[in-house]
Parts: C-alpha cells; structure tokens; sequence
C-alpha cells in the first residue's frame, strides 16, 4: 500500500492543476490517471473542433469572395486533407500535454483506474492501493448518448468520433442545439457536409436572454437547417443510413443520413468510482455537492475539480477548479475560499455566441434591478464593411450606479467583445468610465460603444443616444 498527502484522481485540465497547487504544500503526492494522457480540450474537444471551424472558415471565406467583387472558382474541399490537418494538429497539442505529464516526478505517478473503498482508501484496477489523507476527483466528462437513440446502433456517434474522422461524409443529422452541436454542425455543413440541426426546447447554445436567443437562432438558420425545438417523430435505422421523421412548417418529412450526431452534452465521469463507498452523500445523480469557492465536498477531506464538479464545462474553469482544489488539498485542514473570475462562454460559430458576467436569467430570477442597452449589428459600420453585419448585443447594467453586470450576444468578432466585457465586469466597471475608455474608427468595438450609449440612457445617465452614424466618422 501506497501512503500519501494527497491524491489526484485524472490527469486532465483540472488534475494537472490540482498537482501543481497541491505540490507546493506536500511531497507525498500521487497523480493517477487510467485512460490515455492528454486532455479533453487537446484530445476531443477545443483544439480539434476549432481546428474543423478554421477549415470551414476557409471555405466559406471563398464562398463569400464574390459579395466583394472577388469571383473566384467554387473551393474544392477535400475530406481526407481537412480531417488529415486536424489530426496531426491535434496529435501535436496532444503530445504537448504528453510531455508535461512526463516532465512529474516518476514517483508521483500512478497509471490506472481507481475506485474508492473507504473515504481514504483507493484501489486501482492495477491491484495497487492508495491510502490518501485527502483526495482530489478530476476524472472530467462524457459524451451523453440518450436512449432515444440506440435504434440507431453503430451509425450514432458523438463529438470525440466526429474528431477522429479520415474523411468527411456526406450527411450528418445533428441533433443538440448547444455548444457542441452548434458549431459542429456549421464547420460541417460548411465543409460541403448535409447537416440538419435539430434542438430541443428553444435553446441556442448558453444564450437565457430571448432577444439574442431569437437572433442566433435567425442567424444559425440562415446558414442551414436548423429548429431549436425540432418536433421529431422517429429515428431509425435503414441499412446502413439513419431516417429520421420530424415535422417541418406544419408538414412531416423524413431525411436520411449517413451518422446521427448526438451533441446532446457531456455528463460527469463518475462510473467506477463507488463514490457510495467515500462515505459522501450523493444526489440522484450520484454526485455530491461542491462548494465552487474551495471545491470540498461536505467541508471535508475530498475535492473535485472540473468537468467532474458539475459546474461549468469549459477549459479555464476547469483549470482554475484544479487550482483551488489542489491549493485546499495541500494545506488542508486550513481551507482557503477563492474568489472566482467573472464567467465567460465564447460559441465559435460565425457569427460567435457569447457570453460574460451575469446571464439574463440570473439577473432576472435574483430580482435585480437593471436595465438593458444593445446594438443591432445589421447596419454596424464595420460589420457592413466585413460583410459580417448580422447580429445583437444587449448589455446589463445595475439602476443606481451603473455598474456593468453582464452581456448576452451573437455578434460578429464576439470572442473579443465577450472578453473587454468580462474584463470590465470583473473589475466593477460602470457604463460610464467604460465610455470614456478609447474606441478606435472603424471598429467592432464600436458596436459595444452603441450599446453602452443605450444602457446609459436606459439607466437615465444621458438624455438621448447619438445617431447612428456616430459609428461611420470622427468626432464620436
């Protein structure tokens, strides 16, 4: 039996963190890891996907040459070449975290899967046995498959499949009107792929606000075939295809397709754990509650960090759960509280969904008391001049001071416009100091200008918005 401080159960994002943190307090340490090295993100998940995205931006690059006067000849996308550059892109982000692992102590690694057999006691499938004084779970995530689904056999697969891929096919149904879904769907349908996007319930990626829920949705459509609350009859199998009967504008219709994607979210990795047998007590799920601030569950000994927690599924708040975790872990029982970074999701679609700070739904289920101010991005000056003018930003601000809350969008260029946000939440920003900040001519930005005027206005700090123009000259 192996005695040690602390143990880290996955050496993902998260128990990469955990390991760094922890280690400052103790040298009696083991990271155990049962699957492959590498992370979720490098693996599966960030890297490959946008890897896919840059390629079906490339394409319809060339697609939308002619609106500027440039009339070049229809791409020629080959499947095997776009597939072969993720792969071997992927490979080199993959072996980049290879080499980190590689780079620990020997001695503090342990390769297989562990399951607990006491609130202290870890067995691997190895046959090895770790005794631990405190514990961090960062086992991540995995794909969900529903039930609805199994009919469709070995042609249904799921995000980490499409990612490993040699070759594009000739037509996917997708269904999940997420994140994953979202822009999995468009690179593909981009790439000369026929997608059909099938949602449920409404929504569209993270967006809560209905305005920009409703304008994502418009502009997602105007791209391809997609319902965000599709009325779906039947999925089956013929051969070697999947049919698929959904009504559309009143009428039924039946597609058929090479592979049903389900993008229907990732769920924690909690299988083969026992975690019954860690004496925590566990929700219908058979999960425990984690408190964000410390990631201790119960105020006791084990911890969780990232996609495992059940908090927010995205890199960097996986890497900051690892943190705190393993920071708690080390100097336990004198756990700290850390304060967390303002929230921030980015959707990679064109145009980008996005969000940062406070949600429309939180501000409206918590009964504060703000305003909204937005920007249409339809006659946006530089937007117009891209050709990327589609879109809607509506920001959040606190009746009273003015304090920035948060923002919801579907905005061209929207990853960047989500992090000035993000950072101006984070630091208590008002509307005011953030319209004295530089916006240069001709910008996107100028956009989050337009929008900010509006939330003044609605706050009651100015009489009158500027004219539109303000966008299309100095003098701002």
């Amino acid at each position: 039996m192996r005695e040690v401080d602390v143990a880290i159960i996955g050496a993902g994002t998260a128990g990469m963190g955990a390991y760094r943190a922890a280690r400052k307090h103790t040298d009696r340490i083991v990271l155990i890891e049962g699957g492959p090295y590498g992370t979720t993100c490098a693996r599966v998940g960030c890297m490959p996907s946008k890897l896919l995205i840059a390629a079906a931006e490339a394409a319809e690059a060339v697609h939308e040459a002619a609106g500027f006067g440039v009339h070049a000849a229809a791409p020629r996308i080959d499947g095997a070449e776009v597939m072969g550059r993720v792969r071997r892109e992927r490979d080199r982000f993959v072996g980049f975290v290879i080499e980190a692992v590689e780079g620990i102590d020997p001695s503090h690694r342990l390769r297989g899967c562990a399951r607990f057999e006491g609130p202290n006691l870890l067995r691997l499938d190895t046959g090895e046995t770790v005794r631990a004084a405190r514990i961090v779970v960062a086992t991540g995530s995995v794909p969900v498959k529903p039930d609805a689904f199994e009919a469709v056999g070995d042609r249904l697969i799921v995000n980490d499949d499409v990612l490993g891929w040699t070759d594009l096919p000739g037509a996917v149904a997708v269904f999940g009107g997420g994140v994953l879904g979202l822009e999995l769907a468009q690179a593909l349908h981009r790439l000369g792929v026929r997608v059909r996007l099938f949602g449920k319930g409404g929504g569209v990626g993270p967006l809560s606000d209905p305005a920009v829920r409703d304008a994502a949705a418009a502009a997602i459509g105007a791209d391809l075939p997609f319902d965000p609350d599709a009325d779906v009859q039947k999925v089956t199998r013929e051969g070697n295809e999947v049919v698929v009967r959904f009504t559309e504008d009143g009428q039924v219709r039946e597609e058929r397709f090479d592979w049903l994607l389900a993008a229907t979210g990732r769920a924690p990795a909690l299988d083969g754990l026992d975690l019954a047998a860690s004496g925590l007590t566990l929700d219908e799920r058979g999960a425990p509650e984690v408190d964000p601030a410390t990631m201790q569950s119960e105020g006791g000994h084990i911890f969780f960090a990232g996609d495992v927690a059940a908090r927010i599924p995205l890199l960097h708040e996986a890497a900051d759960d690892g943190r705190i975790a393993g920071d708690n872990a080390g100097r336990f029982p004198q756990v700290q509280t850390h304060r967390r970074r303002t929230p921030l999701g980015i959707v990679f679609t064109d145009p980008n969904i996005a969000t940062a700070g406070a949600s429309f739904a939180e501000l409206s289920d918590g009964a504060c008391d703000f305003a909204t101010g937005e920007v249409d991005f339809a006659d946006q000056g530089r937007a117009r001049v891209l050709r990327q003018n589609c879109g809607l930003l509506r920001i959040y601000g606190e009746r009273g001071t003015g304090r920035l809350l948060g923002a919801e969008m579907v905005a061209p260029r929207g990853e960047h416009l989500a992090h000035l946000l993000a950072w101006a939440v984070q630091t208590g920003m008002d509307v005011e100091t953030a319209l004295e900040m530089p916006f240069y001519h001709p910008v996107i930005e100028e956009g989050l200008r337009s929008a900010l005027r509006d939330l003044s206005v609605k706050l009651g700090h100015r009489a009158d918005t500027p004219p539109r123009s303000i966008d299309c000259g100095p003098g701002a």
